[in-house]
């Protein structure tokens, strides 16, 4: 694939910061956070095509599949912290949102060199991980052209499951390659080609979004309260208790009792003491309701 950069808004100068090297550090943090707060705006004309991304993780997840982010730089390494925080905030093992970066796990901390290149290399690391046509594969690349994702892209179709993409250049060709194309047209950078920047403040707004509202779909809130965290330090154990407080209105103690009876699950104590039940039948409410506490307090 050709490389033409003169296309890629990412890659234009921005006529603010012409004289960049020439600001005090006030002046060029009051560009950024200027700059910055153009981002949700650029974001707001693909919340439908997010809110769609949602519901085939929604649907992957309960049917048993996986979300998978691939990407490439930045981009892969903001899938790959997404994914990583999913696990502790909503009590789901690290094999449900899985953040897949060129060049493998060392590549988070230092590039390696030529990864993103490969198309080949985005096949093969879908296809190692047996992908099913139950999977949800979302490709993450700021220009909209990385091969490794456009790679990635093609073999998940392939097989058969829903792709996306999120970039921030229109009609960009990875775009172009999945179902549903989210792009944020953030335009050119404070820094030229920069696009850890605003770019990947776009695509880690999406991927928050993207996780976090797929989570509440399947269960993992009661209200906005994280029920289903992980209670791995003391910090968490208070919290838990602090979720199930303010869920039922019961005092620190009998939070604590409840969650102990519910060997160490906020969401179980919550239903116990709503339902006024013990652990076994708010379990068996849980099950039943596919995990959805307000469903099962009913």
């Amino acid at each position: 694939m050709s490389l033409n950069l003169d296309k890629m808004t990412t890659e234009t100068r921005n006529p603010n910061t012409m004289e960049l090297d020439t600001m005090s550090p006030l002046e060029v943090v009051t560009a950024m956070n200027w700059e910055d707060a153009r981002v949700p705006e650029a974001i707001k004309p693909a919340l439908p095509q997010i809110a769609r991304v949602v519901e085939w993780a929604i649907a992957s997840i309960e049917a048993g599949g996986r979300v998978f982010y691939l990407g490439a730089g930045t981009s892969g390494r903001l899938g790959v912290l997404d994914a990583a925080e999913c696990p502790p905030t909503f009590g789901v093992s690290d094999d449900v949102i899985i953040g897949l970066i060129a060049g493998g796990d060392k590549a988070f901390l230092k590039a390696v060199e030529g990864a993103e290149d490969s198309r080949e290399l985005g096949r093969e690391d879908l296809k190692s991980r047996k992908l099913t046509k139950n999977d949800l594969v979302i490709g993450i690349a700021a220009s909209g052209r990385t091969p490794y994702v456009l790679g990635a892209l093609d073999y998940a179709k392939e097989v058969g499951c829903h792709t996306a993409a999120i970039s921030c250049n229109a009609g960009c060709a990875i775009g172009q390659a999945a179902e549903i194309s989210v792009e944020a047209v953030v335009g050119p950078e404070v820094l030229t080609g920069s696009t850890r920047l605003k770019a990947g403040t776009a695509q880690k707004l999406i991927l928050n979004m993207i996780s976090t509202a797929a989570m509440v779909g399947v269960g993992k809130a009661y209200q906005n309260l994280m029920v289903d965290v992980m209670q791995t330090n003391e910090k968490l154990r208070r919290r838990a208790e602090k979720i199930v407080m303010e869920a039922t209105g019961v005092a620190q103690e009998e939070a604590r009792k409840n969650i102990d009876l519910a060997g160490g699950n906020a969401k179980t104590a919550i239903t116990m003491i709503l339902a006024g039940c013990g652990a076994e039948e708010a379990k068996a409410r849980l099950d039943k309701a596919k995990g959805h506490v307000r469903e099962a307090i009913q």
